[in-house]
């Protein structure tokens, strides 16, 4: 048999397909052993080499975790859901048809009557016997007709509106329960720093019993783009998440202790929710609130009869309080305590009772705080001088406190600096002087004449040449009259008279 014939044979094929079938299995069996000998020697090495986590660092992580866990668990059965709804009537229903036939009524000729649901949280801060008080803002219900608490296990009461007051956004509610629920430890939110541990617990968005966990980011806040109007308050800023429903919940610290109460949340228009920007009322400005809300269902406010103002940089080099803080009383009414007490306009108060005034919205709290008949201490720069006045707080009223026919003297003034005469277009080689930023309806500097936008150069015929000597000349040369020297436009008058 010739080569030919022997390659093409049977067997021969036969026997290069096991010898194929030889090779591939050594070359499968010899890969196989390769990676299981690298596996076994990288389990070997981190058989040798474990990676541990230290034990001082996990204590560290648990006692914080147990520390967190410890404080929810001590504020959640003392904060409530509150479920709400509002009635209102509505004439117009702008209904199509309306073009035709014109507004339509119920068959019995009454208005339409629409309801409206709200959601909020509590806090359960004093009891009597089954009876238990609840804090919340007013905003949360101080409009609505219905309210019902909810409580941590689910459980629904009826409840009734006990007290509320919208400049400090604070109301309280009552519910019955035979079950015993714990009142919330209040903290002293005075003590509060920034970097303080947080922990925000209410119901955002009908998740009862949520809990979020941050640190204070500020404190002292005032209620600037976005936050509620008519709040007096000054707030505590936290980064823990806070969303609508949270309103009226607790802010803890690390303690389950409350610190503040969860208000309003500052957020891009296009967002809605939580951009770790969150406000709280410390809950030092609602101790005497609590009391007074149960007492009588109203708070009571101190008076001391001044309009203050967060002078403007200008104002303060002019005044000489640089670096200072304080707030200005720009206004006095006649007749007030603090008129009486020796308080004059451009006084700017630093302390009252010998503690520090860090803006207007503080003293506006220190001030109401104070007991009508109380006495106190105001100190404040005058020329460049601290004095002390001893003024008898009164009562505030809302009617009392809108009487411009006696506020003193009625007229806003900014530094006439070289960037407001450009602004205004004004000769920088005119004379000395302040400008008229804003007059008030009805006070005596209305009464005479003065116009937004004048000039002041002298009162009483003598020449003023800054905003100290403005205040000066009011305070000394303005017993019995009032009158200004103006220029306005191109042209240099004289105001009407004012007979005190």
């Amino acid at each position: 048999m010739n080569l030919t014939k022997k390659l093409s044979s049977k067997n021969f094929f036969i026997f290069n397909l096991v010898l194929l079938g030889v090779i591939f299995g050594f070359s499968l069996a010899f890969l196989s052993f390769s990676c299981s000998t690298s596996q076994a020697k990288k389990t070997a090495r981190a058989e040798e080499n474990p990676i541990i986590i230290p034990e001082n660092a996990l204590s560290v992580a648990e006692g914080l975790q147990t520390a967190f866990s410890a404080a929810a668990n001590k504020i959640l059965p003392s904060v409530v859901e509150l479920k709400t709804v509002s009635t209102k009537r509505q004439q117009n229903t702008n209904s199509p048809w309306d073009f035709f036939f014109g507004p339509r009524q119920n068959e019995d000729g009454q208005d339409r009557e629409y309801r409206s649901q709200g959601l909020g949280s509590g806090i359960i801060v004093r009891q009597s016997k089954d009876l238990y008080y609840v804090l919340t803002n007013y905003h949360v219900v101080g409009d609505v007709n219905e309210i019902v608490v909810v409580d941590n296990n689910g459980k629904e009461f009826p409840a009734e509106l006990i007290g509320k007051d919208d400049r400090k956004d604070l109301a309280m509610v009552s519910f019955k329960s035979p079950e015993a629920y714990p009142l919330a430890v209040l903290a002293d939110s005075d003590a509060v720093k920034v970097g303080d541990w947080t922990i925000a617990v209410g119901n955002p968005l009908g998740f009862m019993s949520s809990v979020t966990m941050g640190i204070v980011s500020a404190v002292g806040r005032t209620p600037v783009g976005g936050g509620p109007g008519n709040n007096i308050n000054d707030f505590i800023q936290t980064d823990a998440s806070i969303n609508q429903g949270n309103s009226g919940g607790a802010l803890v610290n690390i303690r389950g202790e409350v610190i503040g109460i969860n208000t309003w949340i500052a957020t891009n228009g296009s967002v809605g929710g939580s951009i770790g920007l969150g406000f709280a009322i410390p809950i030092n400005n609602a101790k005497r609130s609590i009391n007074e809300f149960i007492t009588s269902g109203s708070i009571s406010y101190g008076w001391l009869g001044v309009s203050l103002i967060d002078p403007d940089r200008d104002t303060r080099r002019g005044l000489g309080i640089e670096g200072k803080q304080g707030a200005l009383a720009a206004q006095v009414f006649l007749g007030s305590p603090a008129d009486k007490g020796g308080i004059r306009p451009g006084d700017f108060i630093t302390q009252v009772n010998g503690k520090e005034v860090r803006g207007m919205n503080p003293l506006t709290l220190m001030v109401g705080d104070l007991k009508p008949g109380d006495r106190a201490k105001f100190t404040v720069i005058r020329d460049g001088v601290s004095k002390d006045f001893d003024v008898r707080i009164e009562s505030r009223t809302d009617t009392v406190a809108a009487d411009n026919k006696k506020l003193w003297p009625g007229v806003h003034v900014a530094v006439l600096s070289d960037a407001l005469r450009e602004a205004l277009k004004l000769d920088k080689a005119s004379d000395n002087g302040i400008y008229v930023t804003q007059l008030i309806a009805e006070t005596p500097a209305a009464i005479i004449g003065l116009q937004r936008g004048d000039q002041i150069t002298g009162i009483n015929g003598e020449s003023i040449k800054d905003i100290a000597g403005f205040y000066k000349l009011l305070r000394e040369k303005t017993d019995k009259e009032l009158w200004f020297n103006i220029v306005r436009g191109t042209a240099a008058l004289e105001t009407l008279k004012f007979k005190r």
